[in-house]
């Protein structure tokens, strides 16, 4: 039998509060146990608009889910806000790296007296997100997240990964398919982002009006199918429920090899309308592999960098089936100027989608994220794209993905982009 894992206690003071956070220590694989189930009176009274809006039985799944945030920099700060406020049961917060100057512009967590350049940012985060919920368990990890076994997400009912390069994407996604653990991706670049999902597959009820004609079961899309359609308990005669599972692919899969899809791909209109900016962020994904240095990202000033940068982006335009006219010079110089950069808006706007959407996927009750939200700073827009591959999906990815040995061993990944 496993012994608990050894803590340590941080003490940090905000305005008049002192707040004891317990530090996970690099041995350890454990995650604090989740609060007792049910809600008590004074937490009804606290959250009571959020009940009234997705219902008891959402708010208990919400009240006692443990969840993990990788990267706390401005995204991550801004989706733990959002979740620790809606009730979560824990939240561990996990980052390697310490604070930089350039950490004080967008990450309201921190402040330059209370966490100083060189405290690990977990651990100056934490005290901050406690303060925010005290009913919330927060635990902080300050390990290498490429040095985690897969057994380490076993314990959590959703995984965050923000702000890390592509190949450590895969290594945490595979890992999560392997403990069959909802995986989300985000990052922040400036005033472009990205959010992804890999639910593996999720099932979900929603109500509605109750229809004229008989919703058969089956497949509606590519990746959702109606499972069932019953009458609403109470009030048959008005309402329904309906059933509906999605299916969902790999970042490996979506993040590079998946197509847009099939009706899009049709529409001349549809092609012109997609952002070029997706184009961007896969070439992006998929620099290192590319470059001399793997721990390198592309930079305006390097004449090589952006020569090769031009031509993966290019090559993923083909791919995607994109019109060459919309990608154009001055969208690549506009997004390698953002890479790297953090701008609260943006980080404030991506993190709200993404924390709703896991809350969503707690609460049963509304339709998932599927699978690619690309938001374009210069279009201020949000467009969500479905990008997978012409194969099997859900679980039947699992078989496959689980071959990609020296993903799940924890081996040695690329160097993070930041």
């Amino acid at each position: 039998m496993e012994q608990p894992a050894p803590t340590a206690n941080f003490n940090a003071s905000y305005g008049n509060q002192a707040v004891t956070v317990p530090i996970m220590q690099p041995a350890s694989n454990d995650l604090a146990p989740a609060p007792p189930h049910g809600i008590s009176a004074d937490e009804i009274a606290l959250y009571d608009r959020q009940i009234r809006l997705w219902g008891m039985k959402a708010q208990e799944r919400i009240r006692n889910a443990n969840i993990l945030i990788i990267t706390m920099r401005a995204l991550g700060n801004e989706t733990a806000k959002n979740l620790v406020l809606a009730g979560i049961g824990s939240l561990t917060v996990l980052d390697s790296k310490t604070i930089t100057e350039a950490d004080f512009g967008s990450q309201f967590f921190l402040s330059a007296e209370d966490t100083p350049v060189g405290t690990n940012r977990a651990v100056a985060a934490s005290a901050a997100i406690q303060r925010l919920n005290p009913r919330v368990r927060v635990v902080v990890d300050t390990v290498d997240i490429r040095l985690k076994p897969a057994s380490f997400y076993a314990p959590f009912d959703i995984v965050i990964a923000t702000d890390l390069d592509s190949s450590t994407l895969n290594i945490v996604n595979t890992a999560t398919r392997l403990n069959d653990r909802p995986f989300y991706a985000a990052g922040c670049h400036g005033m472009y982002g990205f959010l992804f999902a890999d639910l593996i597959e999720h099932d979900f009820v929603i109500s509605r009006a109750r229809c004229n004609m008989r919703t058969p079961a089956g497949a509606e899309t590519l990746t959702r199918s109606v499972l069932s359609v019953v009458p609403k308990p109470g009030d048959e005669a008005a309402t329904e429920l309906v059933a509906k599972r999605e299916l969902y692919s790999t970042w490996m899969l979506a993040s590079d090899a998946s197509q847009l899809p099939a009706d899009m791909l049709r529409s001349a209109r549809r092609r012109r309308a997609v952002t070029p900016i997706l184009s961007c962020l896969r070439a992006l994904w998929g620099f290192p592999a590319q470059h001399p240095d793997p721990a390198a990202h592309p930079r305006n000033d390097r004449r090589a960098d952006l020569e090769l940068f031009t031509r993966l982006c290019s090559e993923q335009h083909k791919k995607l089936g994109l019109p060459a006219e919309t990608l154009r010079s001055e969208v690549l110089r506009a997004f390698l100027q953002n890479v790297g950069a953090e701008v609260a808006p943006v980080a404030a706007v991506l993190g709200g989608q993404l924390a709703q959407d896991v809350i969503n996927v707690l609460g049963r009750t509304q339709q998932p994220l599927q699978n690619f939200v690309v938001f374009d700073g210069g279009r201020m827009e949000a467009e969500v794209y479905a990008l997978h591959p012409e194969c099997e999906l859900g679980r039947e990815l699992l078989p496959l993905w689980a071959l990609q040995g020296d993903a799940v061993s924890g081996g040695a990944a690329a160097e993070p982009v930041y």
